[in-house]
């Protein structure tokens, strides 16, 4: 009887044990990856809490360093003791750089003077060096969007939908919220810090933009012969998924944005969260559903055209010169059975462009490059259907018959009104919500005019410096670094 009882009370202590394991890892511990430029990874588990200096505490005694010796370098900035954890919006498995502090290298200018290799004078300000004590703009995190008016009462504040970077994640298999990342062109490595934040998307997506300085070896990577530093490369990572390493990344969708403006769909003329705004003058959005329906029924009829820059693609519905979509990750969007018909036709017009054939074979359609004089043409590692190149019907002897073509018709399943068209217009509700070129300075109220770049404002007038968010016209934080960052 005894040890019955034995048993089972060890049985109950041993499940209350598992149960009480399972919760602990329904905590918010984050497993991070620390690299550091000697090669090493260290893994080390931390909790939204803890601040940078906890880390360094925690990594520099496996490096042999003091933790004042070190410098914790995440996204292109270097991270300050004060940070917590939880405002680096760092997910499972993501990484973060240690560095050695060391002097600022020099290089020789060809005058022969010297010069710091890592420090660009602010173009705003040539007589003065940016601060580097505001490392939190690569943390991209949500930013809850806010439109207050000033003769509004607080309760009526209008709460704007989060705003995001979105990519197409191979892995997910579908549209994701995403985070802007960087590393060194030249060596690859992420131990590197910008020298300035990205002001527009052509930063981001072109080559060559904006230098930084490399962390990952004792001599950093020079662009060329007179020490340049090198330049940054920009990459997206899914934002859904544990992170997979600096090679994890996921394609950009730069035509997807969180419809903070509330502009209405150019089709069904609906408000949606989220939408597509076309690359033409006027910024035509439409919903993602109706932005399909137009995809799909141009997929029908075969309407998409092929583009220098953009490959097989689609423009603006309304007609907009210059409007073709660029980059066809965008029209990841589409089924997976529509996509593949999408690369097939593309494959398709590739081929009749370039003096080829399509074996008309029901279920084949098989691309043929033949020369141009061959009238016999049989259906090479397809079906083998031997055919005649004129009339597409079996191969014959003598003329070719007839066959009636059927009548091009127009089609009706998507159409624009061009009222609904003057409407969905992203430029123009750029207009509205922002009806001046100057706004005050929150602390003392100096007129402040922005011309281009971030939305990163520092007030000019001597004694103040305050430094706000031209959007919220509030102090300059992480979460307005992660949405308005250039735009």
């Amino acid at each position: 009887m005894f040890n019955i009882v034995t048993f089972l009370k060890n049985l109950i202590y041993n499940m209350l044990a598992i149960f009480s394991f399972g919760r602990k890892k329904l905590s918010n511990t984050l497993s991070i990856y620390v690299k550091t430029n000697t090669g090493n990874t260290l893994s080390v588990d931390l909790e939204p809490h803890m601040d940078i200096k906890v880390v360094k505490e925690m990594v520099a005694p496996q490096l042999g360093l003091m933790p004042d010796e070190l410098k914790i370098i995440f996204a292109g900035k270097e991270l300050s003791d004060t940070i917590t954890i939880s405002e680096c919006d760092l997910g499972q498995q993501s990484i973060i750089h240690a560095v050695k502090s060391r002097p600022m290298p020099v290089r020789k200018l060809p005058n022969g003077s010297k010069t710091l290799l890592d420090v660009k004078i602010s173009e705003e300000s040539p007589e003065e060096i940016p601060s580097t004590s505001k490392p939190l703009c690569e943390t991209l995190s949500d930013l809850q969007l806010t439109e207050v008016n000033e003769k509004q009462e607080p309760d009526q504040t209008k709460v704007r939908p989060k705003a995001h970077f979105f990519v197409y994640c191979s892995q997910c298999a579908k549209v994701c919220t995403g985070k802007l990342r960087v590393r060194c062109s030249i060596c690859k490595s992420g131990a590197f810090t910008v020298h300035r934040d990205p002001a527009c998307w052509d930063d981001v997506l072109k080559k060559k933009r904006i230098t930084g300085h490399c962390e990952n070896f004792d001599t950093p990577c020079v662009e060329n012969e007179f020490g340049d530093p090198p330049f940054t490369e920009f990459y997206f990572k899914c934002a859904e998924h544990s992170s997979g390493g600096e090679k994890d990344f996921a394609g950009p969708l730069n035509l997807i944005k969180t419809n903070h403006k509330d502009v209405p769909c150019i089709a069904c003329t609906e408000t949606s969260d989220i939408v597509l705004v076309f690359p033409c003058e006027a910024g035509h959005v439409s919903c993602l559903d109706c932005f399909r329906q137009y995809c799909v029924s141009r997929l029908l009829e075969r309407q998409f055209l092929e583009h220098p820059a953009g490959g097989y693609t689609l423009r603006c519905p309304v007609g907009c010169d210059n409007s073709y979509i660029e980059d066809v990750h965008h029209f990841r969007l589409l089924s997976k059975e529509q996509y593949e018909r999408y690369q097939r036709f593309a494959t398709e017009e590739y081929v009749l462009r370039n003096g080829g054939v399509l074996c008309p074979q029901p279920g084949c359609g098989m691309g043929l490059l033949v020369d141009p004089e061959c009238r016999r043409i049989q259906c090479q590692n397809g079906c083998g259907f031997v055919f005649c190149r004129q009339c597409l019907q079996g191969f014959h002897i003598g003329d070719c018959l007839e066959t009636p073509q059927p009548n091009a018709g127009t089609s009706l399943e998507y159409s624009i009104d061009p009222l609904r068209a003057s409407e969905a217009r992203w430029d123009e509700a750029s207009k509205i919500a922002i009806k001046v070129t100057t706004k005050p300075c929150p602390q003392c109220r100096t007129a402040t005019e922005r011309d281009g770049g971030c939305m990163h404002m520092v007030c000019t007038r001597s004694g103040c410096g305050y430094e706000w968010c031209w959007v919220c016209q509030t102090p300059w934080t992480r979460d307005c670094m992660a949405a308005h960052w250039f735009g």
